[in-house]
């Protein structure tokens, strides 16, 4: 049991540190916050290496004046979202959608961190039988 406790605590640490990292904080949000919130995670369609929020590009006041429109109007974010894919393309979105091939971005990360765990635990192992 002393063996696995330190790998027990770390696995305990992970997961709090995901919960609370991952925990959205309640209470009431103003109308341009919801708006500056979903701004974050659009992109400029002029400036592509810019979000919507940090541009000060036409296009980019214009998609904010939208999202602000429609946030007043009492759409959800997934909405709004919706909205601007259909109008500009999946580009728009500086987080890519799971879906198809935008999926990789989700998955290899995850497929990676778990080959380079099992190598770092057998790598461990052999290092441990060694006299």
């Amino acid at each position: 049991m002393r063996r696995w406790l330190p790998w027990l605590l770390g696995v305990v640490v992970v997961i709090v540190a995901l919960v609370v990292g991952t925990s959205s904080r309640g209470g009431a949000q103003t109308a341009t916050a919801k708006a500056a919130s979903i701004e974050k995670g659009v992109r400029c369609p002029t400036c592509r290496e810019l979000s919507v929020a940090e541009s000060d590009a036409r296009a980019a006041q214009a998609i904010r004046a939208e999202i602000l429109r429609r946030v007043k109007a009492g759409q959800s974010p997934s909405t709004i979202r919706a909205f601007l894919v259909s109008r500009y393309g999946p580009d728009i979105l500086l987080k890519p959608q799971g879906k198809g091939v935008a999926a990789l971005v989700w998955v290899l990360p995850v497929v990676a961190f778990l080959i380079a765990l099992t190598g770092l635990i057998l790598a461990f192992r052999r290092w441990r039988d060694l006299p």
